[in-house]
Order: C-alpha cells, then sequence, then structure tokens
C-alpha cells in the first residue's frame, strides 16, 4: 500500500514538476537567433493560427503546455487584431501577452512638396494602404472639404500639407486627410507672418501651387511669384504650364505626359493659357516655403521667365529679352541635350 502511495505521489510530483519547468520555460527566450519580425494579426484570427504560423517562425512552441497555460490564462480569448513588432529577446510569455494589447505598429510615408491629389493617391496605393481612386473620391468630397475648411472648394488641393505622416491598419482615408488639413492650417498662419501681398486663403494657396510646381530652386520662388503678380497687375495671362497638365487631369483623370499645341489652346478651368487671371483651383500642395513666397514677391518688373533645362529659370522684364532666352535655352539642341531640372541639388527630393 505504502509503495502504491509512493508511487502515485512521485507521479503526481513528476507531472507538477513538468509543468513547473514547462512554464518556467515560457519565461525564457525562444531563440535568440531569429530575425526581428513584424508580425499581423487579422480580424477574426484564431489563437490556433496564430499559435501555428508564430511556431513556424520560431517565436512560439505549438505543444500542450503553452496551449493550456493559454487557455488558462485566457491569452486565447483576449487576443487582438494588430500589426506587431517581436524581437527575438522577447520570451514567449511576453510574446502571448503582447499579442493581447491590440498595439499597430505605424509606418511612414513622406508626400513631397508639390504633390497633387492624384500623385498623393499613387503613393498611398503603392503603399498598400488605399487605392487611388477610393483616395480621390474622398479627396473630392465637397461636404467633407466643406466640413474641414469651411470653404466652398473643388476638393483638397493645396490643403494636404506636404509632410511625413504615420500610418497605420486603423488609418482612414479621412483620418489621414484630418492630419494633412491640420498641419495645413498651423503652416498657413505661418505663411502670412510679415506677408507683403493681401489675398484670400484661396488665392493664396492658388498662387503658392503654381510657385511649387515652377521651380524648386529656393531662391527662385520668391521671382516667380513677382513674376505671376506683375503679370496680374498688367492684365497679362498667367501662362503657367503645369496648369496646361492639371486641366488635362481635370477634364479627363488622365495626366498627360507632354503638353502638345493642341493642349496648350484647350480651353479648361484651369489652363491659364487658355483663361484670364487664377486657375479654377490649386493644382498641387504646396510647402511652406512656396506658401510665403506666394504673399512675400520680390520687387521687381520681371514678366517673363524661361528653363535653363537644369532646375534654374532666366527672368525677364521685356519680351526681346525672353524670346532671346528662349532661342539660347530651348531652341537650341545642344542647350538641352543631357540636361535635366532634376540635376539641380535642390530638386533632388523632388523627383
Amino acid at each position: 500500500m505504502k509503495k502504491l502511495f509512493f508511487s502515485f505521489f512521485l507521479v503526481i510530483a513528476l507531472i507538477c514538476s513538468y509543468f513547473y519547468f514547462s512554464f518556467q520555460g515560457l519565461k525564457k527566450p525562444a531563440n535568440i537567433e531569429l530575425a526581428n519580425l513584424v508580425y499581423e494579426v487579422p480580424a477574426g484570427a484564431t489563437f490556433n493560427r496564430v499559435l501555428r504560423d508564430l511556431s513556424v517562425k520560431g517565436y512560439l512552441e505549438k505543444n500542450l503546455i503553452i496551449k493550456l497555460f493559454s487557455k488558462f490564462t485566457k491569452y486565447n480569448q483576449k487576443l487582438k487584431a494588430g500589426t506587431y513588432s517581436l524581437v527575438p529577446s522577447m520570451s514567449q510569455l511576453e510574446v502571448l501577452q503582447e499579442l493581447t494589447t491590440g498595439k499597430t505598429l505605424d509606418q511612414k510615408i513622406t508626400f513631397q512638396e508639390g504633390l497633387n491629389i492624384n500623385d498623393i493617391g499613387v503613393l498611398l496605393e503603392q503603399h498598400g494602404y488605399f487605392k487611388r481612386l477610393e483616395f480621390l473620391k474622398v479627396a473630392r468630397d465637397k461636404k467633407f472639404v466643406k466640413e474641414l475648411l469651411n470653404e466652398d472648394l473643388p476638393n483638397f488641393e493645396g490643403y494636404l500639407f506636404p509632410e511625413t505622416y504615420f500610418l497605420n491598419k486603423n488609418t482612414t482615408i479621412k483620418s489621414l486627410i484630418k492630419k494633412m488639413v491640420k498641419n495645413f492650417k498651423i503652416n498657413y498662419t505661418k505663411s502670412l507672418e510679415g506677408a507683403k501681398v493681401k489675398m484670400s486663403r484661396k488665392d493664396h494657396i492658388i498662387m503658392a501651387s503654381l510657385v511649387e510646381k515652377e521651380t524648386g530652386v529656393g531662391s527662385e520662388r520668391r521671382l516667380v511669384s513677382s513674376v505671376y503678380h506683375n503679370r496680374i497687375k498688367l492684365g497679362m495671362r498667367l501662362q503657367c504650364d503645369p496648369t496646361i497638365l492639371y486641366g488635362m487631369f481635370d477634364k479627363t483623370g488622365v495626366f498627360p505626359k507632354n503638353i502638345r499645341k493642341k493642349d496648350i489652346l484647350e480651353k479648361t478651368r484651369y489652363n491659364t493659357y487658355a483663361i484670364s487671371g487664377m486657375p479654377y483651383g490649386a493644382i498641387a500642395n504646396p510647402g511652406l516655403a512656396a506658401m510665403k513666397a506666394a504673399v512675400n514677391p520680390v520687387e521687381s518688373k520681371k514678366i517673363y521667365f524661361v528653363s535653363r533645362n537644369d532646375g534654374t529659370h532666366v527672368f525677364s522684364e521685356t519680351l526681346a529679352q525672353h524670346n532671346a532666352a528662349v532661342r539660347k535655352f530651348q531652341m537650341d539642341p545642344a542647350a538641352r541635350k543631357g540636361k535635366s531640372w532634376r540635376d539641380y541639388k535642390e530638386n533632388k527630393a523632388r523627383r
């Protein structure tokens, strides 16, 4: 009888020891030679599925102990959808605890100055967040525009401030736009400090978008602004090339790669070669420097400018001077061969 009791207690002791040391093992790193892992728990995923996935990746051991422990502690019921960062130094217990936090990793995406709403939509689609057309639909929602900007505008063009933003799986198009517009309002206020020209916010941002698209050279922004302000005073058309392209996009939904003669003559609500005054709306999302330049033009009599093919421009006061610069830099093939505006060092980030 004593032997039977002894054997019984020995078995119980061995079982308890097994479970004790097995549970202690959950507190040790599974494998320090593992690589860092970004792991997504999709909505509705079962614990067994996650356990299977992470056992293959080496972060959890698919065995009876971890199943019993997860059931006893209810970790199998506390699992939350999210994107998690797992590192080799984490124990299996820490992995289980992490998977119940619902944390979602942020990933950064940078929108450069001068991108338009279509460009932003393309980037978002490339990064796997939203479809371009889905983004454009929200960006053109006039009711939503009025809600955030308190103004009747065709879309959010010009008001999505270029900056680095952090997105995650819980980010919606509207929540992203709200962040960008909030950032815009902060920088718009900054751009008004010391302003020499008074303009409505709408015209200010349209002008800033023209400046942003015409040059990426810091020293030229206020000169480009001066040209356009001078043209407005003289009753001349602005004749901003990027407005031709934006007009075609507004009309067809597609940006043409090149400007043809018939495109210059095409009367759209943006084409400043075919219409007088400001275009219908902004043609891009300007940065703070362009916004400042729009209301702080330099004092000049310049009313023309033409590209030197390297990112910089020649500014002229008379048509004769301008035509001479056009002949030198645009009509002479040798002056254009092997050159690009992208070569200018300040423009490299704008590619």
